[in-house]
């Protein structure tokens, strides 16, 4: 059964375990407010990585969840990221 995401803090901790996963860093060392690029050292491979587990993340039998080339740019940070995924998914707090 698909895990359903109610709060912010459950997709960036999904996020921040991915991210550690990829990186190759303990969870604990990404902070929210933290850059992809400046903070993380995330490259364009370690960042469509994280796309890819986003997407199968946040996806149910019953939706496909895709994060748009074009909004790509826009996410900068590890916060972007969590308020994307959010407004997608319909998550209010």
């Amino acid at each position: 059964m698909a895990k359903t995401y109610e709060t912010k803090a459950a997709i960036f901790e999904a996020i921040q375990n991915h991210l550690a996963d990829i990186l190759e860093i303990d969870p604990s060392s990404v902070n929210i407010s933290y850059s992809f690029n400046d903070d993380l050292s995330a490259d364009s491979l370690a960042l469509i990585e994280l796309v890819e587990a986003m997407e199968d993340e946040f996806s149910t039998p019953s939706n496909t969840f895709r994060i748009e080339d074009e909004d790509l740019e826009d996410l900068k940070t590890v916060s972007d990221a969590v308020d994307y995924i959010a407004e997608k998914l319909g998550v209010e707090s």
